[in-house]
């Protein structure tokens, strides 16, 4: 991941919840999906078709109307984090401080709508956040906006907003047709000193930050410096005119999508949300991808390591309940559980695979327990990776073996079988490896979403 950092403007320093409510009951069952039908030819030479059932896993809840009588659902979300220093080249600091400047993000959406309202969080600051103004348009490319797309960001009917530390600000709604999958480009001006108190480090899609001045109505914005991070931007709603919902998919940065090929949105959320869109049944479902890499389901990160972000039991209300229109949810979590330890030597991190599958149980109760249908995804392998050991793997193998078989939720995905090597269950299977035997490349990532049988969503 690139950053480039302006000595005059940007430096890094050291310093460090809206939700559509859902109602009623569901009806629960269990389903066990086993992966099916992958793509690219040549990668699945010789390789079994796995048997799954097509029975759908459908919730009653529905996208309901606002008082507006609107339906809003998210299109678009990222989970955040307070910043970290960066560890190195690779991954460098999140710490950006912003003074009379505009930073310009890019997002791709799933779902398309006709009105469009966007999320800004403050939620690890411990300042105010200004935002002096906000637009929104359609991207063009690189920094550049279609200038007939171009909306001006209001919030509570005023250009400007003061966010509190902690809170979130919703802008008001703007009449503009989105596509789906299509790119949109947020700009933000920071009218006096802000540093990046909350941010999505590996957002593998590149922001464009300028040097001084407010350019958040330029086609072509002036660039200082670019970074692959997002700041304070969290989230991306539209109208729908027919009911329909959201998937949260819950999990680490293998949801996150590590290593993944940069501003292709080759993640498997994405790669899902490709699918949905293109199901001609029904109204496409939106994903949200509330992955942080480094994130586990019990433990908080240790000082430094900021970037992992809130436990997933202490993040779920933020990035899963108050996501507008959710509707299903994905858990896809563990494997930092597991191996952080291993990394780190530290004993008190270590966590038993009864402690990890209380934690999960308790993430699909919490979902169950808002009408939210829950679906199990098994851990993938991790054998020749840094965080290896033989006391984890038997921590995996158990915790799958109860993923698989336990009634906590309403269906399974079987990523573990979906990406392994048959020769050597272990480990990833070579081509589906992005180079550190842990994180999946590209076409495992493309492997991943197809193997999802689309009757688990509701369509």
């Amino acid at each position: 991941m690139n950053s480039d950092t302006s000595d005059a403007r940007i430096s890094t320093r050291q310093q460090r919840r809206d939700r559509t409510q859902v109602r009623g009951m569901l009806s629960r069952r269990r389903l066990m999906v086993a992966a099916g039908a992958m793509t690219g030819a040549a990668i699945w030479a010789g390789r079994p078709a796995f048997a799954r059932q097509a029975t759908p896993v459908t919730s009653p809840v529905s996208t309901s109307r606002d008082w507006r009588g609107e339906r809003w659902v998210g299109t678009w979300a990222a989970a955040m984090h307070a910043p970290s220093e960066g560890l190195g080249e690779a991954f460098p600091s999140q710490f950006f401080e912003f003074d009379k400047q505009t930073v310009r993000q890019i997002v791709r959406t799933s779902i398309g709508g006709d009105q469009v309202r966007v999320r800004l969080a403050n939620t690890f600051g411990d300042v105010p956040l200004v935002i002096g103004a906000a637009r929104l348009a359609l991207r063009d490319s690189g920094e550049r906006i279609d200038p007939a797309s171009d909306r001006e960001l209001t919030f509570s009917g005023s250009p400007s907003i003061t966010v509190p530390p902690g809170a979130l600000a919703v802008s008001d709604p703007v009449a503009l047709t989105v596509p789906a999958l299509s790119e949109l480009a947020v700009s933000i001006y920071f009218p006096e000193p802000t540093t990046s108190t909350t941010v999505h480090a590996l957002a593998f899609q590149t922001n464009y930050f300028s040097p001084m001045g407010d350019f958040t109505a330029e086609a072509a914005m002036p660039v200082e410096a670019t970074a692959q991070s997002w700041v304070f931007l969290t989230g991306i709603d539209v109208t729908v005119t027919e009911p329909t919902g959201a998937v949260v998919t819950l999990g680490d940065s293998i949801t996150d999508g590590a290593l993944s090929t940069p501003d292709t949105n080759q993640r498997w959320p994405d790669l899902l949300a490709e699918r949905l869109v293109g199901d001609a049944n029904q109204p496409a479902k939106a994903v949200l991808n509330a992955g942080i890499g480094g994130n586990r389901v019990l433990n908080d990160p240790p000082e430094g390591f900021e970037f992992a972000g809130p436990n997933a039991l202490a993040r779920f209300d933020r990035d899963v309940l108050a996501q507008p229109g959710v509707t299903h949810l994905i858990v896809f979590e563990g494997i930092n559980d597991i191996g952080l330890p291993t990394l780190s030597g530290d004993p008190t991190e270590f966590v038993s695979a009864d402690e990890l599958i209380a934690g999960l149980r308790q993430l699909a109760e919490r979902a169950h327990e808002h009408g939210i249908v829950a679906i199990g995804a098994t851990i993938t392998p991790f054998e020749g990776s840094m965080i290896f050991s033989e006391e984890g793997e038997a921590i995996r193998q158990a915790v799958n073996d109860w993923i698989r078989t336990g009634d906590a939720f309403d269906a399974v995905i079987d990523f573990d079988e979906v990406v392994r090597d048959p020769r050597q269950p272990t480990r990833l299977l070579p081509a589906f490896d992005a180079g550190d035997n842990l994180h999946p490349n590209d076409d495992g990532f493309r492997a991943m979403a197809e193997s999802i049988d689309l009757a688990l969503l509701g369509t």
